[in-house]
């Protein structure tokens, strides 16, 4: 793989300007300049229009591409599927996405059943339309609020912006839905914000739990049908709870009848280093969401997983038409998805993906850490396996922001030095200020070092 192309594409890139819509994107600027357009991919780099390489340090921009790049078999399962049979509304099973179900319940204790669908933002929006109807039939309508986190994101719908916590993202598209209620972030590097500056380690995450049950005690908790957080906060700051946290949240939802969702569209199928977030932190929840890493981008699928008390709900009474749950999600039907997600999953399994997550992730941290006594401009760095981050500030004692320019800065250096890392973005007003990185879970340790040395020179060249 060289990257060399035995076609001229100007006619491509010319398309791409005049008709296509690109996401989280400016338009302006290509009226005089060119749209990127990624060609090819394989392992961990990729190659632009240009031939120019790039080692992928966000897995596809979004963290979605776990297994890496031009994986032969997983091309070879979608096109044996498509070819034996592509679709049929999911009010019917499949043969890959019932082997694919089973296989993933093997992969989560205390889960029972998976409902397919095609998008993280669908898949969580299918939970909240869940907390409503059991609202409906076990409450008489009145458990029907839901909690999210500041900071948190979970979907572009209408609903599930109606549940994000990133202000800046939500501008402009209101009004949103009712019954949507906010609790606080839990970061502790940003613990003076939350009033609780004197605590920390695992005393602050008990107390920033307790803000959340402040919440549920003001709203009522007879109103409170679903708690919906990320297990490690993504696009809001790469934010990892601290100890006690997790436990005093479980607490808190089987205190006052709570359902508890995890969103893991991000953190799920071994982006930390355990086949889910939440299982770092020995919980156990009512809901699962997941989507990007699923199939590593090799074909579109999104699962909502519930417990079988759940499931139970929805078929109480077959005499009663309004019973079951009553959805349908047109593409989550496709027979391709599951068929990748299945040997998405036994390459993960055959190459031993998870333990070289943790690993990679340790010397990716410790990177990062190095970085930071080198460089003022860092305030803090964290993470879990391979999802970390580095927030850059002006001054480490107040924790005042650089600007979103020089952030855009340090992530265009890279890009020129050939390694594209991410960035918070039009996430949080005035706190888009965190160098996000999340690399397919094959990387080496000479990817690693590469990735770091290059935001070593990119951190040099704006802050000097």
């Amino acid at each position: 793989m060289d990257g060399t192309r035995d076609n001229d594409i100007t006619a491509v890139v010319e398309a791409d300007r005049a008709h296509v819509w690109h996401h989280l994107t400016q338009h302006k600027p290509f009226e005089e300049a060119e749209p990127r357009i990624i060609i090819e991919g394989k392992g961990m780099r990729v190659w632009d229009q240009n031939g120019k390489e790039y080692l992928d340090a966000v897995s596809g921009a979004v963290w979605t591409v776990n297994v890496g790049y031009g994986r032969e078999s997983i091309a070879n399962a979608v096109q044996e599927q498509l070819m034996k049979m592509c679709y049929f509304a999911q009010a019917a099973g499949s043969v890959p996405g019932s082997r694919f179900a089973e296989k993933l319940i093997e992969k989560m204790p205390g889960m029972s059943r998976v409902y397919y669908c095609n998008s993280g933002s669908e898949a969580n929006e299918k939970v909240f339309k869940m907390i409503r109807q059991i609202a409906h039939k076990k409450f008489g309508g009145k458990k029907n609020k839901i909690l999210y986190r500041d900071r948190d994101y979970h979907g572009g719908t209408l609903a599930t912006m109606s549940a994000g916590g990133q202000d800046e993202r939500n501008l402009q598209y209101g009004p949103f839905a009712p019954g949507f209620v906010r609790v606080p972030h839990c970061m502790e590097y940003r613990k003076h914000e939350l009033g609780l500056e004197h605590l920390e380690g695992e005393a602050f995450g008990i107390a920033a739990a307790d803000l959340i049950e402040e919440v549920i005690l003001r709203e009522g908790p007879e109103t409170i049908g679903c708690l919906c957080l990320e297990p490690v906060t993504a696009g809001g700051g790469v934010i990892t709870p601290p100890e006690g946290y997790w436990p005093r949240v479980q607490e808190i939802c089987k205190k006052y009848d709570i359902l508890l969702h995890i969103d893991e569209v991000v953190c799920g199928i071994g982006r930390t280093g355990k086949w889910f977030g939440y299982q770092q932190y020995g919980i156990q929840p009512d809901f699962v969401t997941m989507a990007k890493g699923v199939a590593s981008g090799y074909a579109a699928i999104a699962c909502m997983v519930a417990t079988e008390e759940v499931f139970d709900c929805f078929k109480s009474d077959p005499s009663d038409k309004l019973d079951h749950f009553r959805d349908i999600s047109t593409f989550g039907g496709c027979a391709g998805g599951p068929a990748a997600a299945l040997e998405n999953m036994r390459i993960i399994e055959d190459e031993g993906l998870l333990e070289n997550t943790t690993k990679m992730g340790e010397r990716f941290l410790a990177n990062l850490e190095a970085l930071k006594e080198k460089h003022a401009v860092i305030g803090d760095v964290r993470g879990k396996g391979l999802f970390l981050g580095a927030e850059l500030v002006k001054d480490r004692d107040t924790k005042e922001p650089v600007s979103e320019a020089q952030v855009g800065a340090v992530v265009a250096a890279c890009g020129a030095m050939g390694v594209i890392i991410g960035a918070s973005n039009r996430s949080i007003p005035e706190r888009n200020n965190t160098l996000c990185f999340s690399p397919s879970l094959i990387v080496t340790p000479e990817d690693v070092d590469l990735i770091t040395d290059t935001v070593d020179q990119a951190l040099t060249q704006v802050f000097g």
